[in-house]
């Protein structure tokens, strides 16, 4: 019997949506082999019965949110930890993203060959009372050391202050060297764009982005074998193609070229793909650090796997519907993709509840809901039909709908 409900649509009025009768992603019945390293930028998943300011203090459900990073290791995807996605800077502090950063490296010590990288950044410095690079450096190093003593990759992530303070492109070459000529192992650098987060406006030292480009690819030439690749989030390929075919080929002794890492979650599928233009291989395609990989996980595994066996064809067919759910998660303003991010986990019954960190779960209005629910149901990423309608319900019930 196929399932139905009633969905608000743009007209203002209800409209009866049927699901497709698709089969969900069966499960890997062997570790999963990929030709490209994926990481999985994870959510946090909030315990909505700790009695506090939802909008001023983080309080995770530790529990429900390893099991979700176990089960992106169980699709082979990596974890990208304490990163966007998990609200770092949107709700979730340092205190709380180191304690979270322990945990995951402690799971993944029971998971034969789980990857996983972690945000080190600035946000625990008071923003309004910064005002030199020496204040970024000395926060830099502070959480790269206690991630490091945790035996932690680094992803060095954008930072505000950093973006508040900086004069021009020498401040980030001074930053960035210090803290890349300190690292234990290569990191990745994560090039955040301001449609994320308006704060980062004139990263590196310009509003051009083929200027900032330079200063970050004469950052990573300076320092070779301390990277083990970028993530760029500006949402635009052609930035990132041109970027990709820049980085060196070869880093220090025995470590190969430096990865791009796309982050763009509107064209991954063509960027991961590859266009095998260049005669580096790392110039030729892009792994992947995605936020989206949370949502399609399921997806993003099978398709990988396609990919890896040759099969482009399937792998395109994959990936191709999740496309539009992505650009409609991804829509502006984009730092709310998370409560999509949410939705979606919620829906799929891998989480009890609709609550956020922050109280971000206000971040997207009804119709986005709606438009997410049906989008997702089209990528066949509604894994559990009959629970997702009855969720779907409350949520509208809520709305009073």
């Amino acid at each position: 019997m196929t399932l139905s409900l009633r969905l608000p649509i743009a007209a203002g009025t209800l409209k009866t949506y049927r699901l497709h009768e698709s089969k969900p992603f069966a499960a890997p019945t062997s570790a999963p082999r990929f030709d490209r390293i994926a990481y999985s930028a994870a959510h946090v998943v909030a315990d909505p019965f700790t009695a506090n300011d939802p909008w001023l203090c983080a309080s995770l459900d530790w529990d429900a949110t390893i099991a979700y990073r176990q089960r992106l290791w169980s699709l082979g995807l990596g974890v990208a930890e304490a990163m966007d996605t998990a609200q770092r800077g949107m709700g979730l502090d340092w205190p709380t993203s180191l304690e979270l950063i322990r945990r995951s490296l402690d799971a993944a010590k029971d998971v034969p060959g789980a990857l996983v990288a972690s945000g080190c950044g600035t946000d625990h410095l008071a923003f309004d009372a910064t005002t030199t690079v020496d204040d970024v450096i000395r926060a830099y190093e502070e959480q790269m050391e206690a991630i490091e003593r945790l035996g932690g990759k680094l992803i060095v992530m954008a930072s505000r202050a950093l973006a508040k303070v900086a004069a021009g492109p020498a401040d980030y070459e001074r930053v960035y060297d210090r803290i890349l000529m300190q690292s234990k192992q290569p990191v990745i650098l994560h090039w955040l764009g301001d449609m994320f987060d308006p704060a980062l406006a004139g990263y590196w030292g310009s509003h051009d982005v083929d200027t900032a480009m330079a200063t970050a690819l004469g950052v990573i030439a300076a320092n070779p074998g301390k990277v083990d690749g970028i993530k760029i989030s500006l949402l635009d390929k052609s930035k990132e193609i041109a970027m990709r075919r820049r980085l060196p080929a070869a880093g220090g002794p025995g470590h190969p070229g430096v990865r791009m890492y796309t982050g763009d979650d509107f064209d991954y599928a063509e960027l991961i793909a590859g266009d095998g233009v260049g005669a580096a291989s790392n110039h030729r395609h892009s792994d992947a650090l995605l936020g989206i990989f949370d949502a399609i996980a399921p997806a993003a595994s099978a398709a990988l796997t396609a990919l890896a066996s040759g099969d482009r064809a399937r792998f395109d067919a994959i990936l191709a519907p999740t496309v539009p759910l992505s650009r409609h998660v991804f829509q502006a303003p984009a730092r709310f993709y998370k409560t999509g991010i949410v939705f979606l986990a919620w829906i799929n019954g891998h989480q009890s509840h609709f609550t956020m960190v922050g109280g971000q779960q206000s971040g997207r209005s009804l119709l986005h809901f709606a438009e997410a629910f049906r989008l997702a149901d089209a990528a066949g990423l509604v894994e559990q039909p009959e629970l997702a309608v009855v969720r779907m319900k409350h949520l509208l019930a809520l709305h009073g709908v």
